[in-house]
């Protein structure tokens, strides 16, 4: 490479810009910004008759590239000089460069005929700080105990103190540990013993609970399967997961797909179940068995199962008492979807301390003003939310919200920066693989850069290259993961499992191999920096883009699909496919297909026909070059045609960013979702005075739909239609018209109150309009 370089080195450099063409941005040079030079033919002194010539060296004020190492051949030996922008690079981190530098030196020196790769940067101190130091997290914890052992102790300790509400009803510690006994009987009864799988699929109610201490109790592990998830994804989660024993509710029934299992149903079979015994019993599990297998997405377009056993949520259990201040007064939010492992650190912050934990609809659960009224309403102290639902939440003054805990995706800062005032604020980081959570971190509205924090009790974290050696300060690296939370892997997978959970090169133990980007701090903090494979975060649901792609590649009409997410705001994320089709098909035949396969947060938003996805040189897909999406109209345009239908369209067209809004135009399928539906609540409240609640919306999603629902809730206001005047007619003036019509009789011409501004405006642009609007003004 370097002789074919110095083959085409007399080109000059503005010629080689010009054949490129980069992107250009007066931030940073072109082609590249960080330069090394070795002048190995330095300038002596020449003396001359009465005369001595010598280089003179010069001070530069000025980098001309973002890094520059610059290396001289002197009598003494080698002389390095560095040189900065100081924009972008502090003294101290150029300091740590040098050292990183030299420790490489000096060890090529050492060993000449090592691979480089297998070369150090950092000192031996250095490295001590980053795997021991940083990581000395032991702590004791109840390693020799189950989950549902932590949850009897409060039981004994607490037992007419409110374990769990559900709207109007309630279960205290004991009511709710004498349920779950009488299921754990039933269960055994039917051969649930340790290490068997329990399928539990049923919504969130009272009900949900009771089915999962009952299932723990009996010495079974639950696999939690959403009700919502379309019939393939069940059938599939069923078949891989063998579950012999299906807790469910008899109205469920129908909606499953056929499976071999025995059925529970915890409404119409109570009456069975309540006949055994209500006494706690030892059912032989210990903390090495299973207590749960919660599927994630998978990259081969099927989900997998991460198994987590008792002692890992154990020690969850005592990280979470040692970070958040929870008290047998406290009440936690349980918001995320018992599919999810976030539903295992809300219930686990709750029964582990005597708290009470407080369910919800899903309408109640909505981010908005349904949100805020539940925390409201139920005085709720504990909340876990992405960063997506907490943006719409409205910032009412919620004084018994005393703990936010963000995690599922990257929080901005300006968002910790409101929410951390008065209140404790944290974020949180943990894939399913280390049993909810690794790091975690208190946020203050003094804070100047969000972290994930340190890793939490038990845990382990390193930032390793691809040779899994430990990068220094600063250096973007693969975050991997260790300690007493790791998963026992992946539920029928061995392969994927030995892939990802890898020998630790330090000791005996396991590494669990995220495929996060991530680098440390020099206060010990770690920042989260994003994904290096193809796995994203939406709204905290955790994507793999490969499941989606495999799934839309079996379509009969699709050759190629790649699917990859865009930003259009801050915090309003979304999917979008590429596809290269053999025949003609519609967006919408896609969209049905992926719905009965994916669930709804999985499928793409808009959809985009290529005759050919763009590539790189080396035949990779260039998804930088995909081009941007234009909203897909799966109707014929109709214009509304009503006051009320021109604003509600207006509404959708703000909302959603999108022009030409028609009457038949479905809000979800322009790429609506839960979070911008409340956004759409909201305009719609301050518009026509009404409140609607979010299912309306479900319900009724195009503007002719949702026109039609308000005429039918009455009261709404619109404004008064404007009416043409004639020009012999007499126009009010307004209080502001009034103003100005005075100071002009009274002072004359003056440009008090001409505000001049400049406006860019990108577009085409229409001569012709804008010279007939000129004039007529």
């Amino acid at each position: 490479l370097t002789l074919k370089a110095y083959e085409n080195q007399d080109v000059p450099f503005e010629q080689v810009v010009e054949a490129l063409q980069p992107q250009r941005d007066l931030s940073y040079s072109p082609l590249f910004q960080v330069g090394f030079s070795l002048e190995n033919a330095p300038l002596s002194e020449v003396e001359l008759t009465g005369i001595t010539l010598s280089q003179l060296e010069q001070e530069s004020t000025t980098a001309k590239f973002d890094l520059t190492l610059s290396i001289s051949e002197t009598d003494q030996g080698l002389v390095g000089k560095w040189e900065y922008n100081t924009d972008l690079f502090n003294d101290s981190t150029i300091e740590r460069m040098i050292q990183h530098f030299q420790n490489l030196l000096q060890g090529i020196v050492e060993k000449p005929e090592q691979n480089i790769s297998l070369f150090t940067l950092i000192s031996k101190e250095e490295r001590h700080q980053l795997l021991v130091e940083w990581n000395d997290t032991a702590t004791d914890y109840p390693s020799n105990k189950c989950i549902h052992q932590l949850f009897e102790q409060q039981v004994e300790e607490n037992p007419n103190d409110l374990a769990v509400v559900f709207g109007e009803q309630q279960l205290t510690y004991q009511q709710l540990n004498q349920r779950a006994n009488q299921l754990a009987y039933h269960l055994q009864s039917l051969g649930i013993k340790p290490e068997v799988l329990v399928g539990i699929c049923v919504e969130r109610n009272l009900e949900m609970v009771v089915g999962l201490l009952g299932i723990l109790k009996a010495g079974g592990a639950y696999v939690p399967l959403d009700p919502n998830y379309p019939q393939e994804r069940l059938s599939y989660m069923l078949a891989d997961s063998g579950v012999g024993v299906l807790v469910t509710q008899s109205s469920l029934l129908e909606s499953l797909p056929q499976n071999n299992a025995r059925v529970v149903c915890l409404d119409s079979d109570w009456g069975l179940i309540s006949q055994e015994s209500q006494e706690n019993f030892d059912a032989g599990v210990n903390s090495d068995n299973l207590a749960y297998v919660i599927y994630t997405s998978g990259s081969t377009g099927k989900p997998k199962g991460v198994a987590i056993e008792h002692h890992s949520v154990c020690n969850l259990a005592q990280a979470q008492t040692n970070i958040f201040d929870v008290t047998a007064t406290s009440n936690v939010l349980q918001f995320a979807s018992f599919s999810f492992d976030a539903s295992v650190w809300e219930i686990l912050m709750a029964f582990t301390r005597g708290a009470t934990l407080i369910l919800g609809t899903p309408s109640q659960l909505m981010p908005g003003d349904d949100l805020k009224q539940m925390l409201h309403d139920y005085s709720i102290t504990h909340v876990t939310l992405p960063p997506s639902a907490l943006t719409v939440l409205p910032t009412e003054e919620l004084p018994q919200l005393a703990n936010i805990i963000v995690a599922g995706e990257a929080c901005p800062l300006e968002l910790a920066s409101k929410w951390s005032v008065g209140r404790r604020f944290f974020n949180a980081y943990g894939p399913t693989e280390s049993t909810v959570c690794a790091t975690a971190t208190q946020i203050n509205p003094s804070t100047q850069k969000i972290t994930i924090g340190r890793p939490i009790a038990n845990t382990q974290i390193y930032i390793l290259d691809s040779n899994l050696q430990p990068l220094p300060i600063g250096v973007p690296g693969e975050l991997y993961i260790g300690g007493h939370s790791l998963a026992r892997g992946y539920l029928n997978q061995p392969e994927l499992t030995s892939d990802k959970f890898i020998p630790s090169p330090f000791d005996k133990s396991k590494l669990y191999k995220t495929g996060d980007l991530a680098r440390y701090l020099t206060d010990g903090n770690i920042e989260f920096l994003g994904r290096i494979d193809n796995q994203v975060k939406i709204r905290g649901f955790r994507i793999e883009l490969g499941e989606i792609e495999a799934v839309l590649s079996r379509h009969p009409q699709v050759n190629q699909a790649v699917v990859i997410t865009t930003e259009e705001n801050i915090g309003n994320k979304r999917l979008v496919a590429y596809v290269v089709a053999n025949s003609s098909f519609t967006t919408q035949q896609l969209r049905e297909y992926l719905k009965a396969q994916l669930s709804d947060y999985m499928v793409p938003s808009a959809f985009v026909t290529l005759d050919s996805l763009p590539l790189i040189p080396n035949g990779k897909i260039d998804r930088k070059a995909l081009p941007v999406p234009e909203t897909e109209k799966n109707t014929e345009y109709i214009a509304p045609g009503t006051q009320r239908e021109k604003i509600l369209a207006n509404i959708f067209a703000q909302v959603l960013n999108v022009e030409n809004i028609g009457i038949d135009d479905n809000f979800f399928d322009l790429g609506g979702h839960s979070l911008l539906a409340t956004q759409l609540i909201s305009r719609v409240k301050s518009a026509f005075s009404v409140e609607i609640p979010l299912r309306i919306l479900f319900e009724s999603p195009t503007v002719s739909q949702l026109d039609h629902t308000l005429n039918q809730l009455g009261n709404t206001k619109t404004l008064p239609s404007i009416q043409p005047r004639s020009h012999h007619q007499e126009l009010p003036l307004s209080w502001a018209q009034q103003r100005l019509w005075f100071l002009n009789e009274l002072e004359g011409k003056s440009a008090t109150y001409n505000i001049s501004t400049a406006v860019r405006i990108s577009g085409n642009l229409d001569i012709n309009a804008l010279q007939k609007t000129l004039s007529s003004i």
